[in-house]
């Protein structure tokens, strides 16, 4: 075990990135550690993935995210926020899981796959994209269902079922269509999502329209096979052909790591289930643990954005500073 550090920062995705920057900022010495690759959920986001956002509103650490058209793709941000990391030096131990927390405000060990860190505090930005939200059902273990869309090209005439009805399940349901594939859409409630993209929502329902998609609503599924998808619609049990799933239903923070590895009490009174903690300075209610970004919603994953939860590390970061004295 090193010399003990300031902070550990948990995830090395933007919010956690920009935690990292403003701790070190305050003279604080600090590290990042983070199971997968750098900024790892924009890794598995779909390929050419544009962003609803601007550039200027996923920028952190006041380097500016240049760019000439008006909204960036993942492969403009994993660049961004690499080119960012590198300026500022950080301290990052990328592919260690974090499996404990031991000890106090002050004096605390970061439990990892690849040995321990000390730290006299620790901040919790996990995000949510590693925990589908899964569906319960017989054959969703089987290898041609997939929680994670990337790219339509290897389903050229084939049938696919896409799961949902939000942003996610819309775009991939449109790729696919226009990739060649044949898409059949399965909705639980009553239509496609009202919080759908407001140009993204008219074309899927235009497809659906000209048969393009089709489209079952008010349908649950009952069961996965090797070849078909069974669903229970409004009209009766329906078996639809299958050769791929895209079981796109959300997903949820790691609940295991945020309560057994890490301690963290949740607020049961929210139905969203979301850590306990000081909206003033995002400290848990484990002293000397703090929390940022979508975590902090729980259950609520649109409660924060890179947007608004990288102001989170302003606040973590001045709290830090009031309650440390930087270790030399």
């Amino acid at each position: 075990m090193t010399d003990k550090l300031d902070a550990v920062v948990i995830g090395a995705g933007p919010v956690g990135l920009a935690c990292a920057i403003e701790i070190q900022r305050q003279g604080l010495s600090v590290a990042v550690v983070e199971k997968g690759a750098l900024v790892n959920s924009l890794v598995g986001y779909p390929t050419q993935m544009e962003f609803f956002s601007t550039p200027e509103l996923l920028e952190i650490g006041g380097h500016p995210f240049p760019m000439a058209s008006y909204k960036p793709h993942r492969e403009d941000a994993l660049d961004y926020y690499q080119r960012v990391a590198a300026a500022e030096k950080l301290d990052l131990r990328l592919y260690q899981r974090v499996t404990g927390l031991r000890g106090q405000a002050g004096d605390y060990v970061v439990e990892t796959s690849q040995g321990e860190i000390a730290a006299r505090a620790v901040v919790v930005a996990t995000g949510f994209f590693d925990v589908p939200n899964r569906l319960g059902v017989p054959g969703e273990e089987l290898p041609h269902v997939n929680h994670y869309y990337k790219e339509p090209y290897a389903h050229a005439d084939r049938d696919v079922v896409v799961l949902g009805a939000k942003n996610s399940s819309a775009k991939a349901a449109l790729a696919l269509a226009r990739a060649g594939a044949r898409v059949t859409l399965v909705v639980r409630g009553p239509e496609v999502s009202e919080s759908v993209k407001y140009w993204i929502r008219p074309d899927l329902l235009n497809r659906i329209k000209e048969g393009r998609i089709k489209a079952y609503f008010n349908t649950t599924v009952a069961a996965i096979t090797p070849h078909a998808v069974e669903v229970l619609t409004p009209e009766g049990p329906r078996s639809i052909p299958a050769d791929y799933v895209y079981a796109l239903t959300g997903y949820r923070p790691d609940y295991s790591l945020l309560t057994e590895a890490l301690g963290l009490p949740l607020d049961e009174n929210d139905p969203a289930r979301p850590i306990v903690f000081d909206p003033e300075t995002h400290e848990t209610a484990r002293p000397g643990v703090y929390a940022a970004g979508t975590v902090c919603g729980g259950l609520a994953t649109s409660r924060w954005f890179i947007e608004n939860g990288r102001h989170h590390a302003q606040l973590i970061a001045a709290a830090l500073a009031g309650a440390l004295v930087p270790a030399r």
